[in-house]
């Protein structure tokens, strides 16, 4: 069965970093070779991604279980579920493990900048629930989380034991009625900022989709207004050859006329 354009991408983006560049020109050549040149220019337009992003990419083919769990957090998080900070960043976690392998089995280092540069990307795509415009597993870029410290960002600290926070003790004059009203309005303002946070985050998550896919879509206007561009020249080439050949072929039928009369001239006087 011959390849498709998607099935080209997704074998150029699970390819080792280093042969991208290859890998890249065999399937754009093998695409041609289809029949499908729209295909094969736009694969050969794609650019080769970051070791962090590449590493993205490893994790949904070598760690999906890991990388569902997360978008499923980032999904409860998007909701209005503050109680699923726990399981995004337990995904985070995990997906940092297998991160460190991917990068070693690849040949490149784990350094703690890429490390933290893989869970930025894995929380930006938390955010917006997918890999949009990017189809699954073929990242071509690192991503921005919707603001700072989106849905668990302080779980790139995870390598790092959690501060405990200790409450002071109630000052001896107040009462257990003060303390527990005390207590219950520093709660209510707790809730209400997390609460706000959390719409800042949505909104900024819809922004950024919005963003993407702006980007994304500008991308395919301008490939194929470049398409267009290639297409009207081959018709205006194929009109040039047109005219050429409907002038050649009156001027041939003009000298099988005269060539036919002289002919007849000279049968009639013989």
């Amino acid at each position: 069965m011959a390849m498709t354009y998607d099935d080209a991408v997704t074998a150029l983006y699970r390819a080792p970093l280093d042969h991208f560049v290859a890998e890249r020109k065999r399937l754009a050549s093998e695409l041609k070779g289809h029949g499908d040149k729209a295909g094969a220019t736009r694969l050969a337009a794609l650019a080769r991604p970051p070791v962090s992003a590449w590493a993205v990419n490893q994790l949904y083919w070598e760690a999906r279980a890991s990388l569902d769990e997360l978008f499923a957090a980032g999904e409860r998080l998007r909701a209005g579920d503050l109680a699923a900070t726990n399981a995004h960043r337990e995904a985070l976690a995990k997906l940092r493990t297998h991160a460190e392998a991917v990068l070693a089995a690849g040949g490149h280092g784990a350094t703690e900048a890429t490390l933290r540069r893989i869970m930025t990307d894995l929380s930006a795509l938390a955010a917006v629930g997918s890999f949009d415009p990017d189809p699954p597993g073929a990242l071509a870029g690192d991503r921005e989380p919707p603001g700072f410290d989106t849905f668990g960002m302080a779980a790139l600290e995870t390598a790092k034991p959690a501060a405990v926070s200790v409450k002071p003790s109630p000052h001896p004059a107040e009462t257990a009625d003060a303390q527990r009203k005390k207590e219950a309005h520093a709660a209510r303002e707790r809730e209400e900022r997390e609460l706000r946070e959390l719409e800042r985050r949505k909104a900024e998550a819809e922004r950024t989709r919005k963003r993407v896919e702006r980007e994304r879509l500008e991308a395919a206007l301008r490939n194929t207004k470049g398409e267009l561009d290639v297409h009207q020249r081959q018709v205006e080439r194929l009109r040039s050859e047109l005219a050429k050949a409907e002038k050649a072929a009156a001027q041939e039928q003009a000298n099988v006329a005269e060539l036919e009369s002289r002919l007849a001239a000279l049968e009639s006087t013989s």
